[in-house]
């Protein structure tokens, strides 16, 4: 039965994750979005107590 010969069919699982692993991500990474984000003021907001009505 030829289907049980593991021989070709896990040298193709280990190139392909090979190239998963090396080849891929980096390319991944490499994209840039063109709307960076604004950095936030480090000021903190002036917070006010709640005046409750009914206490």
């Amino acid at each position: 039965m030829p289907q049980l010969n593991p021989a070709p069919w896990l040298a193709i699982l280990f190139f392909s994750w090979f190239i998963f692993l090396t080849i891929i991500p980096p390319k991944i990474m490499a994209h840039t979005f063109p709307n960076e984000s604004a950095l936030k003021d480090s000021k903190k907001p002036k917070t006010e107590p709640w005046n409750w009505p009914w206490h």
